[in-house]
């Protein structure tokens, strides 16, 4: 087989793969991509055409495009399909979330802040008729999650926890029901 030094070459039973740098009779000096240098006899070696180093970048088992692509096939299979037009809206009750400052402001203050805002979305999301909203609490010492049930209970809703896949336990579930426009 004919080498010349720039040729891209692979090991006939390894998985190496490097360029040609130095040619001595039969011997072949081959330069990996981390810069380590090897020397191989030329029985040992496999010129790789443009089309063949496509294919090749793929037996890498630490290739990126390849790992992406088998986590990318791996889908969870899902037991409860979700109509399309099921839309979730999300809103986050954590204070840091609602404002920028906390100074001056007492645990009663805070309170009703994230209450206010719960009231405002719940609110918005039935006047927009979104069918379901997760209000996002965290888990804390619980009043939040107490205040919010208690606030829920005056609304043509139910609530339950959110998924504890997606947001841990610090996070409820509303559904809104509707009624059909007339």
């Amino acid at each position: 087989m004919c080498f010349k030094i720039g040729n891209r070459v692979t090991l006939i039973d390894d998985v190496l793969q490097g360029t040609v740098v130095g040619i001595c009779d039969e011997m072949i000096q081959v330069q990996d991509d981390e810069g380590m240098t090897y020397h191989f006899h030329q029985r040992e070696l496999i010129l790789l055409k443009n089309d063949q180093r496509e294919l090749s970048k793929f037996s890498d088992i630490n290739n990126p495009l390849l790992n992406q692509k088998s986590i990318s096939e791996r889908k969870p299979k899902q037991f409860f399909k979700k109509e399309k037009n099921d839309m979730v809206f999300e809103v986050d009750l954590h204070i840091h979330q609602l404002t920028d400052r906390t100074r001056g402001m007492d645990n009663f203050d805070m309170l009703t802040l994230q209450l206010n805002t719960a009231k405002k979305q719940l609110e918005y999301a039935i006047v927009k008729r979104f069918s379901r909203i997760v209000f996002i609490h965290g888990v804390g010492e619980g009043v939040l999650k107490r205040e919010l049930q208690y606030l829920l209970r005056k609304y043509p809703v139910d609530f339950y926890d959110a998924s504890y896949q997606k947001y841990g336990l610090g996070a409820t579930e509303v559904y809104i029901y509707q009624n059909p426009k007339s």
